[in-house]
Formats: structure tokens, sequence, C-alpha cells
């Protein structure tokens, strides 16, 4: 992958473009008498996560069936019958956007394989990005293995069927040794789900309950919400879940763990209404624009303008710092989808166009502080600069509620080169020029991690910010000639993989009765106890 050295950076002022694409949203319930309508509204919470297509398998006493296609889930579902031949007790469900593979139906998940000698069916949905993929996917292909897609998900299913253990669980825990990168997986078999999150806990991933006693895993707090399951706890890095009709049991399938989090997910791609680690997004976003104000303060500004939706609590955060009314100056057509998920840059620029309208009467006149999550191409901020200003706009500040972003992303996120990044080939002052912004500001990474205060005790913050200062947690694998060559100038540095636990490691064994939805306080002294 050819990429640009990296340009200067410093404290100066541009629009944020939207072009971050969050990798996947993944659902599975289990023991739920309407499991893939559950899945189904789970997954409609998680649509920001992906919008390139969606899937759904389910159980049913053994039996899978599957329905898969491209598009908003919506669209994939429109046929009630395609809801209504999904019928089964447990399921899982995703909705994909392409971070590595190509932008076909095969890509689509859950994948399914047949594992061990009775053929045992096992489904998978997967959200993340692995860093040793080519090199796993060439040794099982010189062994004899058939691909039917291009996604580094499908990886894990072979590497299951190759595994020589008997026991499931015993070949899932080799199969994920050999993974790195950033993953959170469910599988689905006959017997069980299981969830597995990668060793640096990239990617969020929560467990619940619901009112039924059904078990629910998911990317996201909210997506519990919607379907009215109780909270029972984050996945922690390296664990192994399992629930089955015995109940859940959380073990490890290794004890090498640190925690860090994508920061990305608290600035741009979780909903509002998530909870992360114990973090609130919504208060971490209105304190990233509050700190913003405070590092980047445009003098004799009249309002503040946020850019819809994802940067309207940074917005309102900065206003309330500030002192400074905060106004609706650009308004939102509802149906056309985020542009850093647009999968190719032509379609990114019309979403762009399409997407986003001045309100001439606030804007006319004034002096405005925008404020925006993120740059990533420029695209949407230079759009939208030009936009206030042919709508009258007298000065147009721009003000990015997180750090610049100069590096390449490998755990999850569509940036993996430094030629597409803005701030990775050129100066503040020339991205300020380029996007025609009266001037620009980001938020130091210092800033960052106060406003989200991760309540992490181990080193570090707790959160990865990679691609703002080139501290990557982990080597890169298949990635890193590439990336140490493009990135010459010494500024990428790479932590070795953990080499102990953050977290206890032993088994936590809980059963449906201490997990009932009405007995949470139960099962929470009994995680506390475990752990203890």
């Amino acid at each position: 992958m050819a990429t640009k050295g990296l340009g200067k950076t410093s404290g100066y002022s541009a629009e944020g473009l939207h072009g971050l694409n969050e990798e996947c949203g993944i659902f599975g319930i289990w023991q739920q008498a309407d499991a893939a309508q559950q899945t189904y509204y789970g997954l409609h919470a998680l649509q920001h996560r992906g919008q390139e297509g969606a899937g759904i398998v389910v159980n049913q006493a053994g039996q899978f069936k599957r329905e898969r296609g491209l598009g908003l889930l919506s669209d994939v579902f429109s046929d009630p019958q395609r809801m209504a031949a999904l019928q089964g007790t447990s399921a899982i469900g995703h909705v994909r956007y392409a971070t590595a593979g190509s932008h076909g139906l095969e890509n689509i998940q859950p994948f399914m394989i047949t594992v061990g000698d009775d053929q045992m069916p096992v489904a998978l949905a997967h959200n993340g990005n692995l860093t040793n993929a080519l090199s796993l996917r060439a040794a099982l292909e010189a062994q004899g293995t058939s691909f039917n897609t291009s996604s580094d998900s499908e990886i894990l299913l072979h590497l299951l069927k190759s595994a020589l253990q008997t026991n499931f669980t015993d070949k899932l825990k080799a199969s994920l040794n050999q993974l790195r990168g950033g993953f959170a997986y469910i599988l689905m078999t006959s017997h069980g789900l299981y969830a597995a999150l990668d060793p640096h806990g990239f990617r969020p991933f929560v467990i619940g309950q619901m009112p039924t006693g059904a078990y629910v895993v998911t990317s996201e707090t909210a997506a519990l919400d919607v379907v009215g399951a109780k909270f029972i706890r984050d996945v922690q890095p390296g664990e192994l879940i399992t629930i089955n009709n015995d109940g859940l049991l959380i073990d490890h399938f290794t004890d090498k763990t640190t925690l860090n989090i994508d920061s990305m997910e608290y600035i741009y791609f979780a909903r509002p209404d998530s909870k992360i680690y114990g973090v609130s997004v919504y208060q971490a976003r209105k304190k990233m624009g509050q700190a913003l104000a405070q590092e980047q303060p445009v003098p004799r500004a009249d309002m503040v303008v946020g850019v819809p939706n994802s940067s309207l609590l940074a917005a309102a955060g900065y206003a309330q710092a500030a002192g400074l009314p905060n106004e609706m100056g650009l308004v939102k057509n509802q149906y056309i989808a985020r542009t850093f998920i647009e999968p190719t840059q032509d379609k990114r620029e019309r979403a762009v166009r399409m997407k986003l309208s001045a309100v001439r009467e606030v804007v006319a006149g004034k002096k405005i502080v925008l404020v925006d999550d993120s740059i990533v191409r420029g695209t949407t901020s230079m759009y939208i600069v030009r936009m206030l200003k042919a709508a009258g706009a007298k000065e147009v500040h721009v003000r990015i509620a997180s750090p610049i972003l100069k590096f390449p992303a490998f755990y999850g996120i569509d940036m993996q080169t430094t030629a597409e990044l803005l701030g990775a080939n050129y100066s503040l002052e020339q991205m300020c020029h380029k996007i025609g912004a009266d001037s620009l500001g980001f938020l130091s990474v210092e800033a960052l991690i106060k406003a989200i205060d991760l309540p992490f005790t181990g080193n570090g913050s707790g959160l990865t910010t990679a691609y703002f200062d080139g501290h990557y947690p982990s080597p890169m694998y298949d990635y890193q000639p590439e990336l140490a060559q493009a990135l010459a100038e010494g500024k990428v540095d790479f932590a070795p993989e953990p080499s102990q636990t953050y977290q206890p490691s032993q088994v936590i064994s809980l059963k449906n009765e201490a997990l009932m939805f009405s007995n949470h306080k139960t099962m929470s002294n009994k995680l506390k106890e475990a752990q203890s």
C-alpha cells in the first residue's frame, strides 16, 4: 500500500470530513422465542456501524437458516417472508461496512461452516480487522483450504475447521490465539453462543439479559436498550464467553491482555446513548467540546454551529464553555448515509452534497464557529465551509473535537493508508487553506484522554490514540513493513504484545438462576466476588 509522507501538524483550524468508516455491528441472542425479530431490532440500533449489508442466522433445533443481503437492514428484510423464514430460539446478526474484502454479497455476514467429524454447523459474525490475515490465509491455502470470500472474517472458521483439538471450546481457544489485530466475534453452534474479544479490547462488546432470561451479546449498550435487555457487563480483553442452556461462562483464551479501546468509538462511531467501559459517549463528546473551547477559542464569534449529527454534542459543549449561542445552522437529510461509511470516494462526495444544507436566516452575516468531530479526507469540511459562506456567513472558523488524524488505522476502521488523510499530507495552515476556512483548530491528545476519562488502572490511558500520535499498542504484523517504510520519518512506534493480564483470569461460571433479569443485583455481587 503506497502512502505519502506525513505533513506537519500543530494547532490551526478547519472543518472535519466524515470519511471514517466503522467496521461492523454484531448481535447475538440465546434462548429467546422470537430470536430473529429481536436480532433485527438489535441490528437496527447498530445500523450506524455499517450500512453496506446485513444478515441474520437462526438456530432451530440444530438446523441453521440464513437470510442476508446488500443495503440497509430495512432493505434486506423489506420482504416479510424473509423474516418469517427465520424461525428459531437463538440467532446472530451482522451489519457490515467493509474494512477488508470486496463489496459483494459473498462478503455479507454471518458466515457459516461445518466443523468436526459430526459436521456441526457454526455461524460467525465479526467486528474488527485482523493484522495478520494475509499470513494466515496464505498458510491455510497452502494446506488446501478454499476460501469463499475475500473477507478476513472467514479465517477464524477455517482455523476452527483445521484445529486438531477434539473439544469445540479448545478448538476455538487455539484458533483465537493465532489471530492478531482487532476483533469481536460472536459464534453460534447448535449448543451455544460464543463471544470473544481481542487481547487489547479495541472494539466495544457487551453482555445483557432479557426479561425472559435470554442472554444477549452485542457491540453497544444502545442495542441492549432497544431490545429491553439489562446490561450485565462489558466483555473484557482476551475473554471467551460461553452462553448455553446451563447459563453463562466467562473464561479467557489468553491472559496476556491490556485495554486499548479505540478512542474513535467515543469521538464518532458509537451511539451517544451507549456506554463503553462505564463511560457515557454522550458525556465524553460534550466534554470534548468543552475542552476544545478552552484550547481553541474564537474571539468575538457570534455563534456555534455543529455538523449533524455526530458533532452536535461537541458543539453543545463548546457553546456552553465559550458562552456562545448554539444554533442549528445546518440541516441534515436524515435519509442519507454517513459519508465516512460510504465505500468509495465518489459516493462520499455525492452523499455530502445530498445530506446537508445551510439555514441562511441563521448564518448570514455571522462569524461562525463550526464544530465537527474529525477531518479525514476533507471532503465534507470543504463543502460545508463553502456552503456556509454561500449562505452569507461572514467568517467560518472550524474547530475539530479530536486531534489531527495523521496515521493509518488497522484495527477495524477503513483508514489503512495515509494517502487519503488530510492531516498526514498537509500542514495545519495548508489544511485550513484547502478547506477554505478562516481558521482551523484541533483538540489535543491530552485533552481527548481527559475528556473520555476512562476508569483504567493499568499502564497508559486504556485508549488507542495511534491515529493521532503514532503510538500503536501492538505490532502491525502483515502491515508493519509497508507502514514502517511509508512512515520513514520515525514518528511511529509499536508496543509489544501484552505480557500479562490487567484483569483476573480465573473462570467465572454464572448459572441462569443467578442472572435472571430481576436478580441483577445478585448477579453483580457474584461477579464482584468472583473477581476479587
